[in-house]
C-alpha cells in the first residue's frame, strides 16, 4: 500500500471499493471520526524576525566596537548592548516618542552606560594598585586588541612533555648500543 496516496482511512477505502480486500471491522467507526490531519510544512522556514531587529541592525552599524566577542554569550541572560538599544527604542517609541528622538535617547543612554563602566573600571584599576594587586582585566578592549586575543597562537608542548621525549629517545640510543649487531632500523619500538 505505499505507492497509494493519502492516509490509511482514504487507502483503506479504495481497496474496498476496488474488491481488491474485505471491509475491515474498524473502517466504520474510523470513517465517523476520522484521525486529524496534521499541516505539512513546504520546506521553507520562516525566518524569525523581531520588532527591534531594524534597531539593532542601525546600533551595530552605529558602535562596531559593541559586538559580542564571544559566540557563548548570545544566548546568556545578560542581553548585548544592540538588543539593549532596540528594545529601549521599542519601549520610547510605544510612550509616544517619535523614532528619531528616541534613538538618540537610547544612544545616548548607552554612551552614558560606557562612560561609567570605563570610569568604575578607572577606579578599580587605582584601588588595585593601592592594595599591590593585579588590576581586573579592561570591561572594553580595543578592536586591535581583541583580534589579537582572537589570533592567539595555540600554547606548544609544556616543558615535561619535552623532557619525556628527550628521555625516551636516549633510552633507544642506550638498547641500540648495547644490542650486538643490531641497527636501528631493525629496531621498531618506538617511531616519531
Amino acid at each position: 500500500m505505499s505507492w497509494m496516496k493519502g492516509d490509511l482511512l482514504s487507502k483503506s477505502r479504495r481497496l474496498v471499493g476496488g474488491l481488491a480486500m474485505r471491509e475491515p471491522v474498524w473502517l466504520k467507526a474510523m470513517e465517523a471520526s476520522p484521525p486529524p490531519v496534521f499541516p505539512r510544512s513546504n520546506g521553507k522556514l520562516k525566518k524569525i524576525v523581531l520588532p527591534e531587529d531594524s534597531y539593532v541592525r542601525r546600533f551595530s552599524r552605529k558602535h562596531p566596537e559593541a559586538k559580542l566577542v564571544e559566540s557563548t554569550k548570545v544566548s546568556a541572560f545578560i542581553p548585548d548592548p544592540a538588543r539593549v538599544y532596540g528594545c529601549r527604542v521599542l519601549e520610547l517609541t510605544k510612550n509616544g516618542i517619535s523614532e528619531d528622538d528616541a534613538m538618540s535617547v537610547a544612544n545616548m543612554e548607552y554612551l552614558a552606560e560606557r562612560k561609567e563602566k570605563k570610569k568604575a573600571y578607572k577606579r578599580l584599576k587605582e584601588l588595585a594598585v593601592l592594595q599591590d594587586k593585579t588590576p581586573p582585566p579592561k570591561p572594553y578592549l580595543s578592536s586591535k586588541k581583541e583580534m589579537q586575543i582572537q589570533e592567539k597562537k595555540p600554547p606548544t608542548d609544556p616543558p615535561s612533555v619535552r623532557r619525556l621525549v628527550n628521555q625516551l629517545k636516549q633510552q633507544k640510543e642506550v638498547l641500540l648500543q648495547d644490542k650486538p649487531g643490531g641497527n636501528a632500523s631493525q629496531d621498531h619500538w618506538i617511531d616519531e
